[in-house]
């Protein structure tokens, strides 16, 4: 049975950090495509994150994201965090943890919610002015 279990969500001010991360049991991270989603009440969860394997050229960000985050793996851990600085406001929402079973590149479809098979449950992130 696959697990993904997100912790390290929070509440904090315009311009701090908070790192997130989420351990996966039965499924193995390595070569696959893990992301990080967010969702707002009364919103589509919106992809935030993503990589194949560890390295620059296989990590993909969101626009509104890119400078701010940096997504990573530790596949001895079985871990994938989401590093997240000079947070914003408009940051909060619930953070999730997404793993795609079908192995290969997701370079084109990163952030299509329905191309990924397992979701953890959810941190919440809360940024406030």
């Amino acid at each position: 049975q696959v697990q993904l279990v997100e912790s390290g969500g929070g509440s904090v001010q315009a311009g701090g950090s908070l790192r997130l991360s989420c351990v996966s049991s039965g499924f193995d991270v390595g070569s696959r495509c893990m992301g990080w989603f967010r969702q707002v009440p009364g919103k589509e969860r919106e992809g935030v994150a993503a990589l194949y394997t560890t390295g620059s050229r296989n990590t993909y960000y969101a626009d509104s994201v890119k400078g701010r985050f940096t997504i990573s793996r530790d596949i001895a851990k079985n871990t994938l965090y989401l590093q997240m600085s000079s947070l914003r406001p408009e940051d909060t929402a619930m953070y999730y943890c997404a793993a795609r079973e079908s192995g290969g590149i997701c370079n084109t479809f990163w952030f299509r919610r329905d191309k990924y098979t397992y979701w953890g449950q959810g941190t919440q992130v809360t940024v406030s002015s």
